[in-house]
């Protein structure tokens, strides 16, 4: 089997039943062998359908006599493929998106019901002002998901079948397709123009940035053998070791200088956060929630591979990931320890720095995690925060007086970030929150007045993530 469209049925099949949505994908891509163009179209269609899962089920509970929830699930996730290939997929023509989904209907038990997914498609088309039969050209004159989009007092254009309400939470909510609580959470922070400027933001296809192993090459050379393999890549200002790749890339594993250690995928605003750190030659450093690696690797080579890095984690499966980065990488400051750092004992004023990349509800990350938004809830957040809290309060206790702890997240909750760093303040007089002062960031990281670093992804376009550096004092005991 190697249609695509089929394939992408099959995978969102699976999401729907739970599995995440990367690993549904994966699982079906292992089994085919297909052309560049199909691979990419299947991504596009999984991701793309399970990102717009709100706005696509609010289509269907309009146009349809039952709503969403009532359809035959395995019809409703047929419905999603075809409603996200005519709002979202401009080089797609309508003919084509309506009838390859009225040919996944038939094969998949629906022969009895092509009329209506046939009709609801064209009622959509008809509605938007779309001339089927006139393909893509006709779409791509249409405004539809580019348009400028309408404020909460704007009129609804016309040209657009879904219809949004007023209340300025639903709108972006149906409009963006997120959960009206996350929403609330960014409009509490950002005003409306920029909080749709992040939805906009995070329903793009990621990007992929590199970081460069200053211990076996130069950013020269990776760019050099990277162009020559026909790889274009960006420089990022500010960052010495990373480099964007623009467009398709291929296989990630196939390109120049992956084999020999060269480089790391990793985005640039995790970057920031080893750089925030700032470790030294020689020092002990403990991560305390480390794998998969990437800011463990990343340490090891900012103190040119000198010094203990302990990498802990309570995921042996995820830390073996690490330890291949490292081989692959040729690092050999880093030893491995599992378990769950709440509970280790042995660290206590041992570190010169440690580093807490907590985990999260990963807010700041949705465009590489499609169906993070559909995952957390206020709930999960408030148990995270928790755990957050504990992990703090007990892996500061590595640290040496006059050391340093750096707290990271990749989410935008302030009940994830502000919140627990606040809580661990007024219970620990013996730290405090420390500038920068003396390690070179963008310009943009400058801190709050609190003292604090935020990375907005729509104003830095990187990962959204949270990052502030504590020193220990040094009349604590």
């Amino acid at each position: 089997m190697t249609n695509p469209r089929q394939l992408a049925f099959i995978a969102l099949r699976d999401v729907h039943k739970g599995a995440y949505a990367d690993v549904a994908l994966d699982r079906v891509l292992q089994k085919v062998n297909l052309p560049d163009n199909d691979r990419r179209l299947l991504t596009e269609l999984v991701y793309g359908s399970v990102r717009r899962q709100r706005t696509l089920d609010t289509l269907i509970d309009q146009l349809a006599k039952k709503k969403s929830h009532q359809q035959p699930p395995d019809l409703r996730t047929i419905l999603h493929l075809g409603f996200y290939q005519l709002r979202y997929q401009q080089r797609i023509p309508a003919s084509a998106a309506v009838n390859t989904t009225v040919q996944l209907a038939k094969e998949n038990g629906f022969s009895g019901l092509t009329g209506f997914v046939n009709g609801l498609l064209r009622q959509y088309l008809r509605k938007a002002g779309v001339q089927e039969s006139r393909g893509a050209e006709e779409k791509n004159s249409l405004l539809l998901p580019h348009s400028p989009l309408p404020t909460p007092h704007s009129p609804i254009p016309h040209f657009d079948p879904l219809q949004l309400p007023e209340n300025p939470v639903e709108r972006l909510g149906i409009l963006h397709s997120f959960p009206d609580w996350m929403i609330q959470v960014w409009l509490e922070q950002l005003d409306f123009s920029e909080t749709e400027q992040l939805c906009e933001w995070m329903n793009q296809s990621p990007t992929i940035d590199l970081r460069i192993n200053p211990l076996c090459t130069s950013i020269e050379e990776v760019e050099a053998a990277l162009q020559s393999a026909g790889v274009l890549v960006r420089r990022i200002p500010h960052l010495p070791q990373a480099l964007r790749l623009i467009g398709s890339a291929g296989s990630i594993q196939k390109l120049p200088g992956f084999k020999e250690g060269w480089w790391t995928v990793q985005d640039s605003s995790a970057q920031l956060v080893s750089h925030l750190l700032d470790p030294q030659p020689g020092e002990v450093v403990i991560d305390v929630c480390a794998a998969p690696g990437g800011k463990t690797t990343h340490i090891a080579e900012l103190m040119a591979d000198k010094g203990k890095i302990w990498a802990c984690d309570r995921t042996s499966s995820r830390l073996r990931k690490l330890q291949e980065n490292s081989q692959r990488l040729n690092l050999q400051s880093i030893q491995i320890y599992t378990g769950d750092s709440r509970h280790f004992k042995q660290f206590q004023n041992t570190a010169d720095r440690v580093l807490l990349d907590a985990p999260c509800s990963g807010l700041g990350t949705m465009h590489r995690h499609a169906d993070a938004r559909w995952r957390q809830t206020p709930e999960s957040v408030r148990e995270l925060s928790v755990l957050q809290k504990e992990l703090l309060t007990h892996t500061s206790t590595f640290v040496k007086p006059g050391g340093v702890l750096v707290y990271a997240t990749c989410t935008l909750h302030p009940a994830e970030n502000e919140e627990v760093i606040s809580a661990f303040l007024a219970e620990s007089p013996d730290w405090q929150i420390e500038s920068a002062k003396g390690v070179e960031l963008p310009d943009f990281a400058h801190s709050t007045p609190q003292g604090w670093f935020k990375v907005w992804p729509h104003r830095q376009d990187m990962d959204g993530f949270f990052m502030v550096r504590l020193r220990k004092t040094n009349n604590s005991e």
